[in-house]
């Protein structure tokens, strides 16, 4: 599965006006983009109010190498997903930060599910 990272402003907004999976170190925002194509899109964004800028570098490490490892396999196709850190997510070991993302991947995939026509 072929994924793109999002790098426009307005990809980020879109995003967040989709469906919102809050999980202990991170919020996942997942919105179908109904263009038609199959690519998976993925964008990090980690504010100042979780730390300095070595604190939130090392954050978008980690979630790059999550995302890399679980959205070809549980990621929406078709849809833009947006990791938005918290407070406290670079104290959790990585495997626990792994296995919230899949729980929300899975949420995020049930719940799209539904929702289609």
């Amino acid at each position: 599965m072929l994924v793109r990272t999002l790098s426009k402003r307005s990809e980020f907004l879109a995003a967040n006006r989709g469906l919102r999976f809050p999980m202990p170190g991170f919020v996942l925002l997942v919105r179908h983009r109904g263009d038609g194509e199959d690519v998976l899109g993925i964008g990090y964004t980690v504010s100042k109010k979780v730390g300095n800028a070595v604190t939130r570098n090392r954050m978008k490490r980690r979630f790059r190498e999550l995302a890399r490892a679980a959205l070809p396999e549980s990621g929406v196709s078709g849809a833009d997903h947006v990791l938005i850190g918290r407070p406290g997510a670079n104290d959790m070991p990585f495997a626990e930060l792994g296995e919230h993302l899949d729980s929300a991947l899975k949420r995020a995939a049930k719940k799209l599910a539904t929702k289609a026509p």
